[in-house]
């Protein structure tokens, strides 16, 4: 398989010289969900920032604690959004089943510690 111009500007490098060349129908539903991770990584951030700029009625230090996990959550899924872009792009250029998630879990935990931390400022005086 001889390569074009344009292989040679793909970036990143590590995933598109593994393998062949997929259906371009998954690698773009790889890309519009790392795009979602982008997305939800805005909302971690903007969440993070509106539990601080509102005075809201519960322990300032369970709302500082929750827009600092919020915001850290926020900071952290573009990264952790990028490396599964990766892996699954690599898988399906191996022929290889995908790879289980990575992110989810992390993001479900971080945010029910948050809801669980709102709770106990709301109830808890």
């Amino acid at each position: 398989m001889s390569r074009s111009d344009d292989d040679d500007r793909r970036f990143p490098r590590g995933v598109y010289d593994t393998g062949t060349e997929p259906d371009p129908r998954f690698t773009l539903a790889n890309e519009r969900t790392f795009l979602a991770w982008i997305r939800t990584s805005l909302a971690l951030i903007a969440g993070g920032v509106a539990l601080e700029a509102f005075d809201l009625p519960i322990s300032p230090v369970l709302n500082l604690a929750s827009a600092v996990i919020l915001i850290t959550l926020g900071t952290l899924t573009p990264v952790y959004a990028w490396f599964g872009w990766a892996r699954i792009e690599r898988a399906m250029r191996a022929s290889r089943p995908l790879p289980s998630p990575r992110l989810a879990g992390p993001l479900g935990v971080g945010v029910g510690l948050v809801g669980l931390l709102l709770i106990i400022g709301i109830f808890v005086p």
